[in-house]
């Protein structure tokens, strides 16, 4: 078996085990997967209740490796994240207490709920994979992935991410509701006794380790990418800057993410190839929370999703 076979199998027990509990919502699971392999943030975005928080809880059952969740508040500090020094009476020196933060999956649970002098405390985590206190910079563990939730803007108490908190997270997903048929296996499972409180009664098994995961992410580095493929993503990404409906493009942060997650994507699909096709399917994940509309095309009811399509339909995918 190849290494791309093995990383595709791999990828396909993940997504069966935490299947055992979330039931649907098979774009949501899946994308969340492949940002795991390329070591991507997440945002994933719904009203309550749709299993947001039950997705990453039930993934750090399939993975076996150290995972901590914050429960985001207004009252929420930095140093809550982060961790802080303490004075050693008996040393006569400051010693590091570290914070939740240092572990390898990190759920940032309804992230919008804290100010956002408390959300910047992730940014030099997300982008640089340590966390500096007092001057000295503080590794994170391999890997490292925070997977962060929120309620719609709308909802009552929330505080907007600011852009450059936004602009760290590869992928910004949205939770919608499950179809009838999906609701009622959902209320199936609680009819015979499975329970989401109690994740033992679902049989979910451990299928990843991280020393697995960081070896999944330096194979995805074998993935062949061709030049034209390469220019596809940049053409996209060019077109959201000039695109009369949009006040502010996607950074060069979002060509990088659509080939990492191309690669990723790829390999799940058991190439060692990036398609145009791969690209089309994750820039809806990637560019949603990079574009700012202006107020002209938000009055006339115009949406980001709207306008990824016709970014989409207006460059000229090539040909193989």
């Amino acid at each position: 078996m190849s290494d791309i076979d093995a990383i595709a199998e791999r990828f396909d027990r993940v997504l069966a085990e935490i299947g055992k509990v979330l039931i649907g919502q098979e774009e949501l699971v899946e994308a969340t997967v492949v940002a795991l392999f390329c070591e991507g943030h997440v945002l994933i975005e719904g009203v309550p209740g749709l299993g947001k928080t039950l997705l990453v809880t039930t993934l750090s059952r399939v993975l076996t490796c150290p995972f901590r969740r914050i429960q985001f508040t207004p009252d929420l500090m930095p140093s809550d994240i982060t961790g802080h020094s303490i004075y050693d009476m008996q040393e006569k020196r400051f010693t590091f207490n570290p914070g939740p933060i240092f572990t390898s999956l990190l759920l940032a649970d309804e992230i919008n709920r804290a100010p956002a002098k408390t959300q910047s405390a992730l940014l030099e985590a997300m982008q640089e994979r340590q966390v500096t206190i007092d001057g000295v910079a503080h590794p994170l563990a391999q890997p490292f992935i925070t997977i962060a939730t929120q309620n719609p803007l709308e909802q009552e108490g929330t505080y907007p991410l600011p852009e450059a908190q936004l602009d760290r997270f590869m992928f910004k997903l949205l939770v919608t509701y499950p179809d009838i048929d999906q609701e009622a296996k959902i209320l199936e499972n609680y009819a015979r006794g499975h329970d989401h409180r109690r994740l033992d009664s679902y049989d979910v098994q451990p299928v990843l380790t991280a020393a697995d995961i960081v070896s999944i992410q330096k194979a995805m580095k074998r993935v062949v990418i061709e030049p034209a493929v390469i220019r596809y993503i940049t053409q996209i990404v060019a077109k959201t800057r000039s695109w009369p409906a949009v006040e502010v493009g996607a950074s060069p942060r979002a060509s990088v993410n659509l080939l990492l997650a191309g690669r990723a994507l790829a390999v799940c699909r058991r190439r060692n190839f990036v398609t145009p096709d791969d690209i089309k399917s994750l820039a809806p994940w990637v560019l949603r929370h990079r574009l700012r509309l202006n107020p002209e095309a938000e009055i006339e009811g115009t949406t980001v999703e709207a306008v990824i399509r016709s970014i989409l339909d207006a460059v000229e995918a090539p040909q193989p």
